[in-house]
């Protein structure tokens, strides 16, 4: 059992939790929480660390998963050094990333893609995700300028979702964007100078949403390069929504309509 705060993977486990650099450096990603070790897949798990406390009352469901991967026992007060939560589950599972395929993506029948450009809520970005799986989304496409999905919230946030739902960061937008088109799937920037409902056009066919930063919304280089701006009905006062909301609002009209 490790019982020093000092011990060289506890450093580095630290290192990975504090800096995006390091953990994609080295390929690496962090998740907390039982149910997340749960859904891990197995192939994709590098390392367990379990606390004292939790590995005398490990439930039989994942200890049996323990026991096949392998873990470390580490004392309360270093797991809580290692966490990056408040109050620790006291389990943090290291895994390699994922790596998905743009062309691969647009190969599956009628795609349903989000993209997002310079999105800055790891919250926003790790519901995203999970509600895209639960609509039926495709995949989610980022621009350079997007936070961290290996963010420790945003991993949290997608509870488990991060490791079914393909996603990938793109450094020209324009050309992305251009891919899809000759590909036939259709564009809609989710804009404030929308004038077309998003209920009213048809996302039958394949269908990428293009959702912008929480506060500028999209750059006029990428709202410009969809097929047309589409906005949300808004009553009062209220000039647009959370960029989360807004985004699942419109993932489930695409499912709606699709079945």
């Amino acid at each position: 059992m490790i019982t020093s705060a000092g011990n060289a993977r506890v450093k580095q486990v630290v290192q990975w939790q504090n800096k995006a650099k390091e953990r994609k450096k080295d390929g690496i990603f962090l998740a907390e929480g039982i149910k997340m070790f749960e859904e891990a897949p197995l192939d994709s798990i590098v390392e367990v660390f379990i606390s004292e406390s939790l590995e005398q009352k490990a439930d039989a469901f994942y200890k049996k998963k323990l026991l096949q991967i392998g873990y470390e026992v580490v004392s309360d007060e270093v797991f809580a050094k290692m966490s990056d939560t408040q109050t620790p589950q006291g389990i943090l599972t290291i895994l390699k990333r994922p790596e998905y395929n743009l062309d691969l993506l647009l190969k599956r029948e009628n795609p349903l893609f989000v993209i997002l450009e310079n999105l800055q809520d790891p919250g926003n970005l790790g519901t995203i995700v999970r509600t895209g799986e639960g609509a039926g989304i495709t995949g989610v496409i980022m621009s350079a300028g997007t936070v961290d999905i290996f963010n420790p919230k945003t991993i949290r946030a997608t509870m488990g979702s991060i490791f079914r739902v393909p996603f990938l960061y793109v450094e020209d937008m324009a050309d992305t964007i251009q891919k899809l088109h000759k590909h036939g799937v259709h564009t809609y920037a989710a804009h404030l100078a929308g004038k077309t409902y998003y209920r009213d056009v048809s996302l039958k066919e394949p269908t990428a949403f293009l959702i912008g930063n929480e506060g500028n919304g999209l750059t006029k280089e990428t709202a410009d390069m969809a097929e047309s701006y589409i906005k949300i009905p808004m009553e009062g006062q209220v000039e647009s929504l959370n960029a989360a909301v807004a985004t699942a609002l419109l993932m489930y009209e695409a499912h709606r309509q699709r079945h």
